[in-house]
């Protein structure tokens, strides 16, 4: 099925709306405790029971909409179903706070057998936004797939050295500013291996 273009404004909201609001709820929960059938949550546990469905539902509609879920879209929501519920089912904030260190180290080790095979996986994602010659795309998946290792060390360390809140602020602006930054000082590398317009319509 192909792709169909949705407003951007619309795509941002379904895909930054559900973290926005597990931040937003985590807030407003983080001091409270509730007691169900006998067992204590706190408020970590209950607004990631609550984010599950959120997040299923926002990427139901953005697939309805698009027709299409990216690998990478399709692999994060298994792993917060997953990991999400382990921490809800076992009462473990550990489990959630894992998530972004197994998704880092996938989508890092699947370019990593992209690169010893001499592909660019990443290309395969991305080449409709950003048209580059071949060895602009080896270069540059060299370099997402060290900062995807980079960011998996990164959150290890601070869920196990830091507080839950100060994971929550690092989990919700932190890793998607580290990757905005990465893109921009990519700007070089993008100039330079540019696939000019009238090379790709040649």
């Amino acid at each position: 099925m192909p792709q169909k273009e949705i407003n951007p404004g619309l795509k941002t909201a379904l895909e930054m709306g559900p973290i926005l609001a597990f931040f937003g709820a985590y807030i407003w929960l983080k001091d409270e405790t509730f007691t169900l059938g006998g067992t204590a949550y706190d408020g970590f546990i209950i607004v990631t029971a609550a984010f599950i469905p959120v997040f299923l539902l926002a990427t139901a509609i953005l697939w309805k909409l698009t027709g299409h879920l990216s690998r990478m879209q399709a692999v994060t929501a298994v792993l917060i179903v997953v990991f999400g519920g382990l921490s809800v089912w076992l009462n473990d904030d550990r489990f959630f706070k894992m998530k972004p260190t197994l998704i880092y180290l996938l989508f890092g080790g699947a370019l990593a057998i992209g690169l010893m095979r001499g592909e660019s996986w990443l290309r395969s994602v991305m080449e409709g936004v950003m048209p580059l010659r071949d060895e602009g795309w080896m270069i540059l998946t060299k370099r997402v797939m060290l900062l995807f290792f980079g960011l998996a060390i990164l959150n290890e360390i601070i869920w196990r050295t830091m507080s839950t809140e100060t994971w929550v602020y690092f989990k919700t602006f932190g890793l998607t500013a580290a990757i905005i930054v990465f893109f921009i000082t990519q700007g070089g590398l993008f100039k330079t291996y540019a696939i000019e317009e009238d090379e790709s319509t040649s």
